[in-house]
């Protein structure tokens, strides 16, 4: 059974940091491509930063600089830091597994919300 389980989302204020936590289980996680991507009510789903399995990462433009994707292989986790948080960044946050083969599959964790307000 594969699972994508998501910590440390929640309310926090403008300016303001969160760490989100996504231990995956029964992948082959250090095959895995990771990402996280945001979804804000009315918006499309949108891919927020990535991390390769080889370590390569990449962000969207409204974060770089604010956000840092990371991946601990020891563990099977993907974390995402949030810095200088803003009351745009609120939205639904969810993990995303990226097998890349037909047999290994990609799989979506459960979402968790992040919510930015003073």
């Amino acid at each position: 059974q594969v699972q994508l389980v998501e910590s440390g989302g929640g309310l926090v204020q403008p300016g303001g940091s969160l760490r989100l936590s996504c231990a995956a289980s029964g992948i082959m996680f250090s095959r895995y491509d990771m990402a996280w991507y945001r979804q804000a009510p009315g918006k499309q789903r949108e891919l927020v930063a990535a991390i390769s399995s080889g370590g390569t990462t990449n962000y969207t433009d409204s974060v770089k600089g604010r956000f840092t994707i990371s991946r601990d292989n020891t563990k099977n986790t993907v974390y995402l830091q949030m810095n200088s948080l803003k009351a745009e960044d609120t939205a639904v946050y969810y993990c995303y597994a990226a097998g890349r083969t037909w047999l290994r599959g990609n799989f979506w964790g459960q979402g968790t919300q992040v919510t930015v307000s003073s």
